[in-house]
């Protein structure tokens, strides 16, 4: 199986790095252009721009030129992938968590009528 293979897997890739989480953060109050994304990092504007690059390629971000400037915003369908993997996840732990205190309940309740420690 290749490396990175699906979408999903690009965009937790994407998300591992906290400059990029960061960017995202930053985002979510709206579009901004890449010298204002840019400014609060102490790295070189091409650095920078590998990093939206990575959010671009996995489809997190998307941007566009307008004039002289280039402008980044969220593309909320991969983080809903995202956020919908991952609560199937939770749902399935939750649910494998269940069935095992339901076990361990009922071999307590056995093991008491026999007098043995669990």
């Amino acid at each position: 199986m290749p490396y990175h293979s699906t979408p999903l897997d690009l965009a937790f890739h994407a998300l591992s790095d906290p400059t990029r989480r960061a960017v995202v953060s930053r985002l979510v109050e709206g579009e901004l252009p890449v010298s204002a994304l840019a400014k609060p990092f102490d790295m070189a504007l091409p650095s920078f721009a590998q990093h939206l690059k990575v959010l671009e390629d996995c489809g997190l971000i998307a941007s566009e030129k307008r004039g002289r400037s280039r402008w980044c915003r969220l593309v909320h369908a991969r983080f809903d992938e995202a956020a919908d993997w991952m609560e199937a996840e939770r749902r399935r732990w939750t649910e494998r968590l269940d069935r095992l205190e339901v076990y361990l309940d009922k071999a307590e309740e056995e093991n008491e009528g026999h007098g043995k420690p669990v």
